[in-house]
């Protein structure tokens, strides 16, 4: 990436950026071929889901991601480049793209600022293969045109532009300047509020035509015979409502419920969004570590504090949980091991605390050696066991068979790569696809030896419970 000493904010003016887009033409004419330009300007406090309330268009690729929890969130709106990837190397593929395009980056402004320069939004779907019918292809990479974040106090406005020979600099510099003077200072009444809809009008059942609780038994009729040792099941239930699902209605109530998981919205352009409030990191990487964790065992919340902490200490003595946690932990291990990684982490499991839910949490992180990419780290830890199972590659085919449905985006990578090679992934979790009238709800449960089926749908129940209160104004 080409990083120019040029300071958008010193140099706020029309004719000023007119004359930069020049440079960055002569530069484009010199290569051969279009720069990606991208112009970043530390601004005042801005809220990125108010801001996506206000751009939102139907017909546009976003990514929306924040955690309140750890202070920081993320809008991007618009496709400046994008691409789309399928197959086992599809990671690969993704690394490269990323690599090609950041060879024909300009770059201005703050880059030192967390969220400053191009970002690579990615989603990932849980399997490398996709039928057409499903909304999101199984891996879609994009740069989008416009992205504002919050982390703490500080927010950036990134401003993404394709500069190329023949194209009309006078017209992109005016749009350009349009954004700046709007981000400067950003009104937000030209947002609209948007409401959850109602109840449910009808729920319906997708997929696992012999029942949730058949399947569970036939998965631990594969582990008794040695097929796997842990299998992870979903369900998926299909909510028709009389009004019509709002991505950015459900995260206004996502972010304010749980402020300790990734609240999310993506984006298809065609419609279709895909939400959720994820509990869990899949990797982050930055200042040359790498930070994940292990997330499996669960166990409800109580309706007073001594109930609660009952339940949490049941938990963290049930062998049944314990050793789910623990296949997670060396599964992790195992995976990275051939990138040289050693993992750091504590010998017992935390309890995460969630709205509706706890779970074994324990943190992970590493050093990572020289030339590891996050890429390479998500391409070896997808799917986790928390999510797929172990061993990998066999419980894995028997989820399609054992589901009856195709999973696209649950349970799959969710996330984003900086111009540095940092970045941060979560797994799409407690989640819904929703489209016009109705929203496709997830939910799974950790199948091992000593799963009873009718305690594993009862998991699923509570929350579908979770999701549908998220999703409604029930």
């Amino acid at each position: 990436m080409k990083i120019l000493p040029v300071n958008p904010t010193d140099n706020a003016t029309p004719e000023a950026l007119r004359a930069f887009l020049g440079q960055c033409a002569e530069i484009a004419t010199a290569a051969g071929r279009p720069q990606l330009v991208s112009i970043s300007m530390a601004v005042d406090s801005l809220d990125p889901l108010a801001v996506l309330e206000s751009i939102f268009e139907p017909t546009e690729l976003h990514f929306y991601a924040e955690r309140p929890a750890q202070g920081f969130g993320v809008a991007g709106a618009e496709a400046m480049s994008t691409a789309n990837f399928t197959g086992p190397a599809r990671f690969a593929q993704a690394k490269a793209f990323i690599a090609e395009t950041l060879r024909h980056t300009i770059a201005v402004g703050p880059l030192e600022e967390n969220f400053a320069g191009p970002h690579f939004f990615v989603l990932g779907g849980f399997a490398h293969e996709a039928p057409a019918s499903v909304p999101f292809p199984p891996l879609q990479v994009f740069v989008p045109r416009w992205q504002v974040s919050r982390m703490g106090d500080g927010s950036v406005a990134v401003a993404n532009v394709l500069i190329g020979p023949g194209l009309p600099l006078d017209l992109i510099a005016q749009k350009l300047w349009k954004a700046h003077t709007k981000f400067r200072v950003f009104d937000y009444r030209a947002a609209t509020n948007r409401d959850r809809p109602s109840a449910p009008k009808r729920v319906e059942e997708v997929g696992c035509a012999g029942g949730y609780q058949q399947a569970v038994a036939q998965a631990l009729t594969e582990i008794a015979r040695g097929d796997y040792e842990k299998i992870v099941l979903a369900r998926a239930q299909r909510l028709t409502t009389a009004e019509e699902f709002h991505p950015l209605g459900v995260l206004n109530h996502l972010r304010q419920h749980y402020p300790s998981c990734y609240a999310f919205s993506v984006a298809n352009g065609a419609g279709q969004s895909f939400i959720g409030a994820s509990p869990e990191r899949l990797v982050r990487v930055a200042g040359g570590r790498m930070h994940t964790e292990a997330l499996a065992g669960s166990a409800p919340r109580g309706a007073s504090a001594s109930e609660d902490a009952a339940f949490a200490r049941a938990l963290q003595q049930n062998d049944k949980d314990l050793r789910e946690h623990r296949l997670v932990i060396g599964s992790i291990a195992r995976r990275v091991a051939d990138l040289g990684i050693r993992l750091e982490h504590a010998d017992q499991p935390r309890v995460l605390g969630l709205a509706n839910v706890q779970h074994l949490h324990t943190p992970i992180s590493a050093t990572l050696p020289a030339g590891v990419h996050i890429l390479d780290l998500v391409e070896r830890l997808h799917p986790t066991p928390a999510v797929g199972g172990t061993p990998r590659t066999p419980a894995v085919a028997a989820i399609a068979r054992l589901e009856g449905f195709e999973r696209g985006l649950y349970a799959g990578p969710i996330g984003w790569v900086d111009h540095r090679g940092g970045g941060e992934f979560f797994v799409g979790l407690r989640s819904a696809l929703i489209d016009g009238h109705t929203a496709t709800a997830y939910a799974g449960a950790g199948i091992v030896a000593g799963s009873v089926p009718e305690n594993e749908f009862a998991e699923t129940e509570l929350k579908f419970k979770a999701l549908v209160e998220a999703l409604t104004n029930r």
